[in-house]
């Protein structure tokens, strides 16, 4: 929205309903907190109006255990009101009365409702305003209309409702009206709050329901329009674990396609799980059953074989992840070499050029420039510097039973296999660990160090231990 379109559709804030039990989805959970996409059902509907209004000017109505959907919540900035004692939409919105008394109008939303696009409620509020209405319904025509209370309007191509229909009261002939309203509306504030009290609980659920200001609103003279979102899908609920697994498949789907669009190579993409948020580069190539999860970002020309899992990680250009390796919270640079079946765990950074291999485990380690570990190694809590090798079996050992130690490795030094690093030790550039060594002190640069016993050979003992062990 231009800032002259803004001015003139004066201060603008958002209420998102989220107090409701979701009793159908037989959880324990708040309804509004499973997720989809990788993130709860609000975190989507909260993200989409926050590109149209800041974070400060949404509120959440919260009732079912409130303080669980306030703490999840609370970091995205977002406005709470409480809704202590739930008795319908319209009780919601006579809770948030008072927060939203000072905004020319305001736009309600289902905190349930994760696929609504920021486009389509511009498109709404720019409709709302031109139209000059008091209340705006978003409405949709889905396949099957079935359960949904139906858009009457005055005519066919007129936006002016006539009355909204539950489907319980629907005639014969409106059974044929395939417009349903999606329980998200725009409402100029000083004509909703002069009749949100006239609300009554007279209706077949016993309670106050926003969908009931239409009529009221009417009544008053003011004017009460409709306009249909482009996608149905956009409006769609999840009510039961099995819409809720299916919202989910159609986010992922969307988020493969708009991949795809920009140039990323995804082999058999239903089979891929890729959340809401996560970037990919042109070029790159992801291979089936892959997943990529929460806020990862991948660069160009990557290549990440199947059957691995990526979550919170940064990756850079060119970078190669072999089959079912698992990285979380790291971050990897160019042209790195990462797997098979290696585990990044959170604070892992590794270089340029840099091989992490197969059954490697990295914890809040930092890998240099053409670093390399390629074999059954764990390095945690530790600094490995430019071009050293990390020989197969070798342990930092980071931890002594109450805290935890670093274990810094210089440049161009080379760890033999099965040495244990324990730590806090120091390693300079260019030494060398003789395979097999526990090392407990610091090793100067381009010295060796050796800790283990010395091999010593008897002849012909296990003769003689054969020999003894007949007589016994």
């Amino acid at each position: 929205m231009g800032s002259s379109e803004a001015e003139s559709s004066g201060k603008r804030a958002v209420v998102i309903m989220a107090a409701g039990k979701g009793t159908r989805l037989k959880s324990q959970r708040p309804k509004v907190l499973h997720e989809i996409g990788g993130k709860p059902l609000l975190a989507h509907v909260i993200a989409a109006a926050s590109r149209i209004v800041a974070p400060g000017d949404i509120y959440v109505v919260i009732g079912h255990q409130a303080e669980q959907v306030r703490n999840a919540m609370e970091p995205t900035g977002v406005r709470f009101v409480e809704q202590t004692e739930q008795r319908g939409t319209g009780h919601a919105i006579q809770c948030a009365r008072e927060a939203i008394a000072g905004y020319d109008s305001i736009l309600v939303l289902s905190g349930d409702v994760p696929l609504i696009r920021t486009e389509t409620i511009e498109r709404l509020w720019r409709f709302h305003h031109a139209e000059q209405a008091a209340m705006t319904i978003l409405t949709a025509a889905p396949a099957d209309p079935t359960g949904y209370g139906r858009i009457v309007r005055k005519s066919p191509d007129q936006p002016e409702v006539e009355a909204i229909v539950e489907q319980k009261a629907l005639t014969a002939v409106q059974q044929e009206i395939p417009e349903i309203n999606s329980g998200i509306y725009a409402f100029q504030t000083a004509a909703l709050v002069k009749e949100l009290g006239k609300l009554t609980a007279g209706n077949a659920n016993r309670e106050l329901i926003l969908t009931d200001m239409a009529s009221l609103l009417r009544s008053a003279g003011e004017r009460v329009v409709a306009m249909q979102a482009g996608d149905a899908a956009e409006v769609l609920g999840a009510n039961t674990i099995a819409e809720l697994v299916a919202l989910d498949a159609t986010l992922r789907a969307t988020a493969a396609s708009r991949l795809m669009a920009e140039g990323v190579t995804i082999y058999r993409p239903e089979t891929c799980v890729i959340d809401a948020d996560v970037e990919v580069a042109a070029d790159t190539v992801i291979e089936p059953f892959v997943q990529l999860r929460g806020h990862t970002t991948i660069g160009a020309g990557c290549l990440i074989r199947s059957y691995t899992v990526i979550e919170d990680c940064l990756l850079g250009r060119d970078v190669l992840v072999r089959q079912s390796s698992v990285l979380t919270g790291s971050t990897v640079a160019d042209n790195a070499r990462i797997g098979p079946f290696a585990h990044l765990r959170p604070g892992s950074e590794i270089g340029e050029d840099a091989h992490v291999g197969n059954f490697v485990e990295t914890k809040k380690a930092k890998l240099g420039k053409g670093a390399k570990a390629n074999h059954l190694s764990y390095i945690g809590d530790a600094e490995v510097g430019e071009r050293s090798n990390i020989g197969a079996g070798t342990i930092t050992c980071n931890y002594d039973g109450v805290h935890k130690h670093a274990t810094r490795i210089g440049k161009d030094a080379f760890i033999g296999s099965d040495s244990t690093l324990v730590a806090p030790v120091t390693v300079g550039d260019g030494a060398y660990v003789g395979a097999g060594s526990c090392i407990t002190k610091d090793v100067p640069a381009n010295a060796l160090a050796v800790s283990r016993a010395r091999q010593f050979v008897k002849e012909d003992w296990a003769t003689a231990r054969r020999a003894q062990r007949q007589k016994e």
